[in-house]
């Protein structure tokens, strides 16, 4: 009540004045109908409007339903088109498609028969069922493990020193373990036995290696839109022939698709089913199984944002593990640049991902937990999306965090290679003065690393270069290491002589590949401070708790990517040409490649001198009408005694 009335609006509105104590005008009082109602001949125009809204507002979900369906339509007619006219033209659509379709089957299975599944299982709950599915699980893995390694590893009798390697590493980390009698060995070899499964998928099974290889090449075929961008702004002159006009765009143009996937919520969906997999059958808990997960796509600073509420009631071998899952993987967004180097794609996805679950079991196995989890519930942690209001935003985002990156790599490689510049110049000095030429940094890292080098399977001739490229992965940056080995592989691809003047020019295929695994993570000395300034940034009453834990996190994360390598020199096998060179050579070549130096040198050995009589060839080449000819082109290109 005010001034003795309960609504003097209501009043004023009744004599046709406004609350503000101005008169109605005509079309206010007609609009409002002076309080009882429109005119008739107002409420007859707008009588269909009416009803037609009405109409829709009752079938709303049957016009959705109708309009979704007729777009589907149009989409399968589109497909079918585009696969009829030009199968492999529409590839990428079709895998596309194809990863829609089984996500959306996928998640309606899920809601309709979930909970009867769940029923279902309900028996294999029982303890003593569970330990004896896990005893026969655990017995039948050993014996295919060793029935494997017997058949396979009797064509390449080579690749047991690869899994002595992974032997030799476990070895070394269960030595160093906080807590000997309280790790968890069933994470251990979950661990180590996903990775391996991964890894013969996509290196070993014919299907999984050209899958991954078509995925590594779609992404370069991506990425080499940044050159639209990059050129407008710097030339073409500088992203030609400058690294940092042709590399770092592709850092932002990474982080603003990484922005947009992130806020269309795709990320958030890939991550939790990695995680819910790795949880599951890990028995980790679920926010260092995130922040692991996580780390396959972002950076080591930006996991730990995903489980932010949580890192203050996490256990020391939590934050551990979260810690070497940041040392173990590499960002999404610099993913790109190693590839723009020219490094294998597939490889390097491959790497990451298989890093993942080996990240958990190592570090589980480093620093076992002792303290009682409050996370331990399969429910996992659920992941909010992101807080920008549209796409647009998103990407202007991502494209701005990733300048900060882009920043960061620039300094570092410009400080790094200084650096390294300066202790090579002073190592030389020191050498010199007594009598010791040609001393450096990385000639120490290829002595000192080279027995560990040896046992992740690297040829022993390769050991040196491979050494090289590991130590200052470690002591310097991996940017810098990525940079070496990608020099190295230009000139193999070159068909450079493999020595000149006695010093190795390039590494084999398989040497190449190993490194791309040694390298993949960014366990080195300089990430030390990144990984702390980032988790005191946002924890920081646990400073004390984190840097407790560091050291041993990125010795554990290092020894993550050397246990990767070694699985990448247990079940490589070569491909290409070097597994078939007469057909090769059969066919005529112009210049020079990788693929006619390992072949020509293999005809060079396979061909024998008779005085003045014409070459005889020995082996494949033998009664081979095209061997005199492949003989003839093969000396143009290569000097051989055979060609005098």
């Amino acid at each position: 009540m005010v001034n003795g009335t309960e609504n003097p609006g209501l009043e004023l509105q009744e004599e046709g004045v406004n609350p503000e104590g101005t008169k109605r005008t005509e079309v206010q009082r007609h609009s409002l109908g002076d309080g009882l109602g429109s005119p008739p001949h107002l409420r007859r125009n707008i009588e269909p409007f009416t009803k037609a809204r009405s109409f829709c507002q009752r079938h709303a979900g049957l016009f959705k339903k109708i309009l979704l369906s007729l777009l589907c339509l149009a989409y399968a007619a589109y497909f079918l088109a585009a696969c009829i006219l030009d199968f492999q033209r529409a590839l990428a659509l079709f895998v596309i498609t194809c990863l829609v379709i089984v996500a959306l089957v996928f998640h309606f299975l899920k809601k309709l028969f979930g909970e009867k599944l769940k029923r279902c299982l309900k028996p294999l709950k029982n303890p003593r069922l569970r330990l004896w599915m896990k005893r026969v699980f655990a017995g039948l893995s050993v014996v295919g493990l060793i029935l494997w390694l017997a058949l396979d590893t009797a064509q390449r009798p080579e690749q047991l020193i690869s899994f002595a390697g992974i032997c030799m590493f476990i070895l070394i980390l269960f030595a160093c373990s906080k807590h000997h009698s309280a790790v968890s060995w069933r994470t251990v070899f979950w661990g180590l036995g996903l990775q391996f499964v991964f890894g013969i998928l996509v290196i070993r099974t014919d299907p999984g290696f050209h899958a991954f290889q078509w995925l590594g090449e779609q992404i370069q075929i991506f990425l080499n839109y940044t050159v639209a961008g990059s050129s407008f702004v710097f030339g073409d002159e500088l992203i030609q022939n400058v690294f940092a006009f042709q590399s770092l765009p592709i850092i932002l143009f990474f982080g603003c698709v990484m922005s947009i996937l992130y806020y269309l919520g795709l990320v958030q969906w890939v991550i939790q089913k990695i995680t819910w997999v790795l949880q599951i059958t890990m028995g980790t808990t679920a926010t260092e199984t995130l922040a692991v997960a996580g780390n396959i796509f972002v950076g080591m600073t930006d996991a730990p944002l995903l489980i932010r509420p949580y890192l203050a009631d996490m256990t020391l071998s939590e934050i551990h593990a979260v810690m070497t899952g940041g040392f173990a993987t590499i960002a999404g967004t610099v993913l790109g640049a190693f590839i723009s180097f020219g490094i294998d794609a597939s490889s390097l996805i491959s790497a990451s991902v298989m890093a993942a679950p080996c990240a958990l079991a190592l570090s589980k196995l480093v620093y076992p937990e002792i303290e009682e989890s409050k996370f331990k519930s399969e429910e996992g942690v659920k992941l909010s999306r992101g807080k920008e209001k549209n796409i647009l935003e998103a990407a202007s985002n991502g494209a701005t965090d990733a300048i900060g990156l882009v920043a960061n790599v620039a300094g570092n490689l410009v400080a790094f290679l200084a650096v390294l510049a300066f202790i090579n110049a002073t190592l030389s000095w020191l050498g010199e003065l007594v009598n010791i030429h040609g001393l450096t940094f990385q000639v120490i890292c290829s002595y000192v690393l080279r027995p560990m080098v040896f046992m992740m399977g690297v040829e022993w001739a390769d050991c040196p270069v491979v050494a090289e490229i590991v130590g200052v992965k470690f002591f310097l940056n991996e940017f810098v290491a990525y940079q070496q080995l990608s020099q190295y592989k230009n000139k193999r691809l070159s068909g450079m002589e493999e020595w000149i003047e006695g010093e190795k020019q390039w590494i084999s295929v398989k040497a190449e590949i190993i490194t791309t695994f040694a390298l993949c993570g960014f366990a080195n000395l300089s990430s030390i401070g990144i990984t702390l300034g980032g988790l005191t940034s946002i924890v920081p009453q646990r400073k004390s708790d984190l840097s407790k834990v560091v050291v041993r996190a990125l010795f554990t994360g290092a020894c993550v990517s050397l246990i990767s390598a070694c699985m990448a020199g247990i079940l490589y096998v070569p491909r290409g040409a070097e597994t078939d060179c007469v057909s090769f050579l059969n066919t005529s070549f112009t210049n020079r490649t990788y693929d006619t130096y390992v072949c020509c040198r293999e005809l060079f050995q396979s061909t024998s001198l008779n005085g003045t009589n014409p070459p005889s060839f020995l082996g494949t080449w033998e009664d081979q009408e095209f061997s005199a000819m492949a003989l003839a082109n093969c000396c143009e290109f290569y000097n051989n005694v055979i060609c005098v």
